[in-house]
């Protein structure tokens, strides 16, 4: 048999498979048909459901939160725009994401690292409240409601059951609630909210200490190689454990997304919250000349809130040709990171 009779009897013997596949498909398995539909249709609806719930919540009017029957209460700003900010991260779209198994939650890692960033501001403002806005000296007895509350936003962010991490936050805000409405009651004297320079200096060094870390992190994004500066200034300074007195710090390229979105929760979250502070401790902030810096420290944290119209968060080098999203964050956390340290300054002054 010759090559060309040989090819030709091949081709022959391919074609009526692929036909008798063809019937097959046509007569015998049109329930696979469906399915594969299904299947594509499952996927792109989970798509368009997870672009939506993607989606960042939008600020809230903290103005409105700091009176009760058209008369201010001290400490009701605050009270009222940590419940809000913590109930906002439970009831946004797509509710609490941090903690989903099925998609498509599961495939979304943009908001859950928002939403760690936003609860670790609620875990440490709940904490200020409890040791230090609620307390008139360190003696003090601490609030009932406080003591349960503050434990509760620690609870491990990513359980979904037994007990999910929704319902653990949800008796951490009604114990909020509880300690809000005590405070707004004139024949109840056991809740207190004390605005004082020391309390407010108290909470901005941890603020201080978040955005520090936060902008140290976004900095790694292009890899740095830096002196260890970890004893400096102190002469009879130590540590445990020796270390390298020069270091390569490089955040890894599959963190570098979510650095980014862990950043713009917290500065969501500290908008809201320093905002509260300018209601409820203006006069200290007047008195320190310090309310200016304070709403400066606002306008650099409201820039970190544009809208991302990249499809990805991009890396580029320093001075190259791409943007670096991260590197642009980090220069907003630095200069509100380098304005708390003006003002926790001007506070300490007499």
């Amino acid at each position: 048999m010759s090559f060309s009779h040989w090819l030709s009897d091949k081709y022959t013997q391919a074609s009526l498979y692929v036909a008798d596949w063809r019937d097959g498909l046509s007569g015998g398995s049109s329930v696979l048909k469906w399915a594969l539909y299904a299947v594509i249709g499952y996927v792109v609806l989970s798509i368009i459901i997870g672009m939506y719930w993607s989606r960042e919540p939008a600020h809230f009017d903290v103005a409105t939160l700091s009176t009760s029957s058209d008369q201010p209460i001290t400490g009701l700003a605050t009270t009222n725009t940590l419940i809000q900010v913590a109930s906002t991260l439970l009831d946004k779209s797509g509710g609490y994401l941090s903690n989903d198994i099925t998609p498509p939650g599961i495939w979304l890692d943009n908001i859950p690292n928002w939403e760690f960033g936003v609860l670790v501001q609620v875990r440490d403002l709940s904490k200020t409240l409890r040791e230090a806005f609620s307390r008139s000296q360190s003696q003090s007895t601490e609030d009932p409601d406080l003591v349960i509350a503050e434990p509760r936003f620690n609870f491990d962010n990513s359980s979904w059951i037994l007990p999910s991490s929704e319902s653990v936050y949800r008796e951490a805000i009604s114990h909020l609630e509880g300690y809000r409405d005590r405070l707004q009651d004139e024949n109840q004297t056991n809740a207190q909210f004390y605005a004082r320079a020391d309390n407010l200096g108290y909470w901005l060094a941890t603020v201080e200490t978040r955005l520090g870390s936060l902008s140290q992190r976004l900095s790694a994004s292009v890899g740095q190689r830096r002196i260890n500066t970890d004893l400096a200034g102190e002469e009879n300074a130590a540590q445990a454990t020796p270390a390298p007195s020069e270091m390569v710090v490089q955040t890894p390229w599959t963190e570098i997304d979510d650095v980014f979105y862990e950043a713009r929760g917290t500065a969501w979250a500290l908008i809201h919250f320093l905002k509260a502070a300018e209601a409820d401790f203006g006069d200290v902030l007047r008195k320190k000349n310090a309310l200016i810096s304070l709403r400066q420290i606002i306008r650099e944290l409201e820039a970190t809130q544009e809208p991302v119209y990249s499809i990805m968060i991009l890396n580029g080098s320093g001075f190259g040709m791409l943007a670096n999203h991260s590197l642009v964050m980090a220069s907003y956390l630095s200069r509100a990171h380098a304005a708390i340290i003006d003002i926790r300054e001007l506070l300490a002054q007499g």
